[in-house]
């Protein structure tokens, strides 16, 4: 797999991640790691010097936060071991829900119509008892969590309502803006975990991508990286008709 970089420099690099591709390796609890490429794999081929950097270099080298299996988009990665440093710190910070310096946006696709064009869902998310499942509700090891959104569009197929919104997790919790939005009974099109409807469109994954990612540079530059919605997600909703109203 040819690497999408979207923004490089001496110290990092941020990649542009397709859909079904792991971030990092997953091991086994008492055994090997899996043998399915991943995402780090593929950027230690480009840049080797990245195998060494990290809090656990042999098993996420230079990763800095992650994206799900099925979520596309910018991804950040270390290429030093200062520069890892520094922007764990950053990302950290954000997921504790401290005061942050990284403004984070997704695209999704949601069924039904969101009737408020722009919300705040601030629900702690927990574990479910007996499952690896994220819930909003009685759990165990539960965290405060907060999500923000915005209405783009909304659309229709048949008698089928969708809305396509912008998130912002202020927070950063595991599956947090799909839990979210299941939680408001919107969930993500194609979410096989959260969802309560089938693919009806054949997408083959879930339709929620990492726009845009804007942060500081350890020089106190400041910077915005995007990638754009990938071609499969645009030709889902090409085949969507279009609501004009937002109302």
């Amino acid at each position: 797999m040819k690497l999408n970089i979207v923004f490089e420099n001496s110290d990092l690099l941020v990649v542009n991640k397709p859909a079904s591709v792991l971030v990092h390796g997953i091991y086994d609890k008492y055994g090997p790691r899996h043998t399915e490429k991943t995402l780090a794999d593929y950027v230690v081929e480009q840049y080797p010097e990245v195998a060494e950097v990290g809090d656990k270099p042999s098993e996420r080298p230079g990763v800095v936060h992650r994206l799900d299996r099925e979520t596309s988009g910018v991804i950040v990665f270390a290429r030093n071991q200062q520069t890892f440093t520094y922007l764990k710190g950053l990302f950290s910070a954000a997921s504790r829900g401290e005061e942050s310096q990284i403004t984070k946006t997704y695209t999704a696709l949601v069924w039904g119509r969101v009737k408020e064009l722009t919300g705040v869902i601030d629900k702690p998310i927990s574990i479910r008892n007996g499952s690896v499942k994220r819930t909003v509700h009685d759990g165990r090891m539960t965290r405060p969590a907060i999500t923000e959104y915005a209405v783009q569009k909304y659309f229709q197929a048949g008698k089928d309502e969708f809305t396509l919104l912008n998130a912002s997790p202020k927070t950063g919790r595991t599956h947090q803006i799909r839990v979210h939005l299941n939680a408001i009974n919107h969930p993500v099109y194609g979410d096989k975990l959260y969802g309560k409807k089938g693919d009806i469109f054949e997408l083959g994954r879930q339709f929620l991508h990492a726009s845009t990612l804007e942060f500081p540079l350890a020089n106190g530059e400041r910077i915005v990286v995007a990638a754009e919605v990938p071609i499969e997600l645009k030709n889902l909703l090409a085949n969507l008709s279009p609501v004009l109203n937002l109302e």
